[in-house]
Order: C-alpha cells, then structure tokens, then sequence
C-alpha cells in the first residue's frame, strides 16, 4: 500500500514539473528568463525520477512479453488502412467504400473486396504480399 501511495505521489510530481516548466517558460522574458533555475530543477527532478523507475518498469512490466503472430496478422488485415491498397487497382472512391463496409461489418478489407469482385484471389495475392507492404529499407 505504500508502493502505491508512493508512486501516486511521484507521478503527481512529475505532472507538476511539467507544469512549473511550461509556465516557467511562459513566464521568461526574451533572453534573460529569471525562471530558469526553476526550469532546470524540475526537469533535473523529472529527470531523476523517470531514470530510476525504467529498470523497474522494464523488470515487472516488459519482461516477458510475447509476440502472438496470429493476433498481429489479425488485426493487420481488419485494418481499414489496408484499401489504401487497393486504390490503384479500383479506385479511391470504390477503396473508401470497401473501408467503410469492412468497419461496418467488422470484415477484412480483402473479404469485402473479394465478395464485391472488386479484385480476384491472384490479385489480392500481388496487392497485399507483406514484401510491398512495407518499404525496403536498405
């Protein structure tokens, strides 16, 4: 219970040097701000604080944690970004509208272009293959 008094505590500080920043920095006139020791406190303070707590959020919070490839791969293809896609082969206005009914009827894109024939199975082969779907960066 005291943890958490504690870190409540310290994230209301943190909240309040971020407040005393801005204004302090509002408050400055042209080159000669007289807040700056207040200024240099708080992100100093702020700085302090948020070094000492990342090993702690990397231990209890990050550690561990798996990628499920399926649920990516899911939520990738139900995204409405993907009709992007298929704007150079249908069109902008027919890709929007592929987005808004994919949203409506919580379908992949590809399965409303699909019943639609919009776009045949080899077609969406060449579209959507992951290697075109992001930039080679090289």
């Amino acid at each position: 219970m005291q943890d958490m008094v504690r870190n409540v505590s310290r994230s209301q500080d943190e909240i309040a040097n971020d407040s005393a920043v801005t204004m302090a920095a509002q408050a400055g006139q042209l080159e000669l701000n007289v807040m700056t020791p207040i200024i240099t406190h708080s992100i100093l303070e702020s700085v302090s604080v948020l070094s000492n707590f990342l090993p702690v959020f990397q231990k209890k919070c990050v550690e561990g944690i798996t990628v499920s490839r399926e649920c990516c791969k899911d939520y990738l293809e139900r995204n409405s970004s993907m009709a992007t896609f298929l704007v150079p082969k249908i069109g902008y206005v027919r890709a929007g509208e592929v987005a808004k009914e994919a949203m409506r009827r919580r379908k992949s894109v590809v399965e409303i272009a699909l019943e639609r024939k919009l776009i045949t199975k080899k077609e969406v082969k060449d579209l959507f293959d992951p290697k075109h779907l992001m930039p080679n960066k090289r």
